[in-house]
């Protein structure tokens, strides 16, 4: 798969690590098996076993659990930020008060109402993380075409995306550059700061929308939407490690199930 797809260097890295080695199709089965049980569940003791277990299982993939961290900054931003809307706009205050300021009341019932909701964004991102950060995105395509039976021109679009994906840092960067070296900068000034953001977003949005349209032209008079059968340059076998590994996964799922129902 080549072709106006490796315009971006943005693939995973390559790793030796034993679970990232592992089919990509399988290492999603697997984390889906596990997010789900997550999801299902509010009990913190349940949450709690998924993040240690994905925190246990991250150098298997080739992270530690501090690059783990600093990968999934996004999600721990969402997660303090449950943690302090619950606190303030909580309709439910029932419970021991632990914290009283004003219009801020902490009990007993919002703090577990905020951890487990927090916990459980925790749960199901950061081992989301995990995976997509140590899959190649071609190899992706490859085993969504050999192993789910996904249509080739599904798979590619879908390598075209995640090849793109990586740009959009890169040019969020270079558009903060070209404005500051302008002079238009926010300051400390929180008001031009949302605004400066808003419109360096929308700029993004914009240069997304035109790369997207210039590349779907460009895949479109190479063939790749031609609809014929498609042969497989890279061949992918099914180990019996990736049965294992979803094995583990299910094995993880059901454990997170009976903690959530003791």
């Amino acid at each position: 798969m080549t072709g106006p797809i490796a315009v971006s260097a943005s693939s995973a890295p390559p790793s030796t690590a034993l679970l990232a080695r592992r089919t990509p199709v399988a290492k999603i089965v697997a984390l889906a098996l596990f997010t789900t049980a997550a999801l299902l569940t509010r009990d913190v003791a349940a949450l709690g076993f998924a993040l240690a277990a994905t925190f246990l299982v991250a150098p298997l993939f080739g992270i530690t659990p501090w690059g783990l961290l600093r990968r999934g900054w996004p999600a721990l931003l969402g997660a303090a930020s449950v943690v302090v809307s619950l606190a303030l706009f909580a309709a439910d205050r029932s419970g021991t008060v632990l914290f009283a300021a004003g219009p801020i009341v902490i009990t007993t019932t919002v703090l577990v109402n905020a951890l487990s909701l927090a916990m459980r964004l925790l749960a199901i991102a950061l081992p989301s993380v995990l995976v997509f950060s140590t899959t190649d995105p071609t190899d992706l395509a490859d085993s969504l075409i050999q192993h789910a039976r996904v249509s080739a021109r599904f798979a590619i679009g879908a390598l075209a995306a995640f090849r793109l994906v990586g740009l959009l840092g890169d040019e969020w960067r270079m558009i903060a550059m070209a404005r500051r070296a302008r002079g238009i900068d926010a300051g400390r000034n929180p008001a031009r700061w949302l605004r400066l953001f808003a419109s360096t977003a929308f700029g993004l949005l914009v240069g997304a929308i035109r790369r997207g349209t210039r590349l779907a032209v460009a895949m479109d008079a190479r063939g790749f939407d031609a609809g014929l059968p498609r042969t497989v340059a890279r061949p992918m076998p099914w180990r019996p490690a990736d049965w294992l590994l979803i094995a583990a996964g299910a094995t993880l799922a059901t454990a997170i199930q009976l903690i959530a129902h003791r």
